[in-house]
């Protein structure tokens, strides 16, 4: 009976919950006492789940893909886009939170967001690849979860710098004339107005945290 409700628990664990019980058990150590501003920061504020066909090679296939935007306290909200076949809407909202969090305990002037589409990207060509990331930033531009004063995507898990140009090439094409149109994704080619250190930048934060760590003898000792 025990293994039953433990497999039981196992098939119904949701990411997005558990972040949820994390921020709860973080909430008496803030100065906000009021129930209905702890809610609202925890909520997703935008949930957008989409499925679009796309020709990959002699077939079409549906293509299921998200983007949230877990806050709107602060314009625009920042997260990367994930390729991958675990993305689901659980993850890319969890994600999404922790977004809204750790840009808010750096104190860097963006709401959370993230975004993944559920597809393999090594079983794809470089051509089909384009070909869905091209349309999910069509459909990412047809509800208005992208631009440069709303909802700035990055790369993430499965994406880089290519990925970012096809979403920026998309964006300006759909959007003539918007003079800050760059400015719709960061992760970019240095040649197309990306900046130098992006690719290194994740790695260096854990080096320097972990370095920052080890120098508090009283951390040091747990």
């Amino acid at each position: 009976m025990a293994k039953a409700t433990k497999s039981k628990q196992a098939a119904h664990y949701s990411f997005f919950e558990s972040v949820e019980r994390n921020f709860d058990k973080a909430a008496p150590f803030t100065n906000i006492k009021d129930k209905g501003i702890l809610d609202q920061i925890k909520a997703c504020n935008s949930v957008y789940s989409m499925k679009f066909p796309v020709k990959i090679g002699e077939k079409v296939e549906v293509i299921e893909a998200y983007r949230v935007q877990h806050s709107h306290h602060k314009l625009p909200v920042k997260g990367g886009i994930r390729f991958s076949m675990d993305v689901n809407q659980d993850e890319v909202m969890a994600l999404a939170a922790l977004m809204t969090y750790k840009c808010a305990i750096v104190n860097v002037p963006f709401g959370g967001a993230k975004g993944g589409i559920k597809i393999d990207p090594k079983k794809l060509s470089t051509y089909d690849l384009a070909k869905v990331t091209r349309r999910y930033t069509a459909e990412l531009v047809k509800k208005n979860f992208i631009g440069p004063g709303i909802d700035v995507p990055a790369p993430d898990y499965g994406t880089g710098p290519r990925e970012m140009s096809w979403i920026v090439d998309t964006y300006s094409s759909l959007r003539p004339g918007e003079i800050d149109a760059a400015g719709c994704v960061t992760g970019k080619p240095v040649t197309q107005g990306g900046v130098r250190g992006r690719t290194e930048a994740t790695g260096l934060g854990v080096y320097f945290g972990v370095r920052e760590m080890c120098q508090d003898a009283e951390m040091m000792k747990n």
